[in-house]
């Protein structure tokens, strides 16, 4: 098998070769972005997932199949998403790794006192989401994410295929350019299994102390950090 066409690139051409891939695939099939990551990084390539990107996983998993793909447990997920984890660990062509916090729930709240997600929303991401992601990428030169132009105000620039500066690694985003109703539409036609959460009116899966289900109608990010001046968690700033 020939080595994959990013192997030994700099960062400096890692760099121009996700600009010069982001003109070209935007408004390519995620399928067909896949398979292009897939050709370019091989095994230096990685997916990470919430487990409520559940058809970027399906997508992956045909068009790359054996991708790595991290699941960041922070140790507040809902049992449905840890289930949902299972599911596509088990019966799914992919391996799954689940990367766990530096802490414990319990530690976390001897050094920090408990419930820190309702005092200090930011460090608790920190600490049990962004600190584990930057180990769980380390050793990969490009990073898949489930982000949508859509999901929300600070994501409608985003690249399909881009630069991640803060990492120094190409960062794709297969789904940027598609609707809501585009996602439906492939769950239906492929019959993807979701986080059953989906079916609780969540839209927006995250940690269960920081997420809600929301009301028809409603801003599907609303579920999140409801009544916080918080709309990320750190991993895509």
């Amino acid at each position: 098998m020939s080595a994959p066409a990013a192997a030994g690139l700099s960062a400096d051409e890692l760099r121009a070769l996700a600009e010069r891939a982001g003109h070209e695939l935007e408004g390519a099939h995620p399928v067909d972005v896949l398979r292009w990551a897939r050709d370019t990084f091989g095994d230096d390539l990685v997916l990470a997932s919430s487990m409520g990107d559940e058809v970027l996983v399906d997508l992956a998993a045909k068009a790359a199949p054996g991708i790595d793909v991290i699941f960041l447990d922070t140790g507040y997920h809902f049992a449905e998403t840890i289930g949902t984890r299972d599911y596509y660990a088990a019966f799914t062509d992919v391996r799954l790794r689940t990367v766990l916090p530096l802490r414990t729930v319990a530690e976390q709240d001897a050094e920090h006192g408990p419930r820190l997600h309702d005092r200090d929303p930011d460090l608790c991401c920190a600490l049990r989401k962004v600190e584990p992601l930057e180990r769980g990428l380390a050793p990969y030169a490009a990073w898949i994410t489930g982000m949508r132009r859509e999901d929300a105000p600070t994501r409608t620039d985003i690249a399909v295929v881009g630069w991640d500066a803060r990492r120094g690694k190409v960062k794709l985003n297969p789904l940027a350019a598609w609707t809501a109703d585009d996602v439906d539409a492939y769950v239906a036609e492929h019959h993807v299994v979701l986080n059953p959460l989906r079916e609780l009116g969540y839209a927006s899966i995250g940690c269960a102390p920081c997420t809600r289900a929301v009301a028809p109608g409603e801003d599907p990010r609303a579920g999140r950090w409801a009544g916080r001046n918080k709309t990320e968690c750190g991993l895509h700033t």
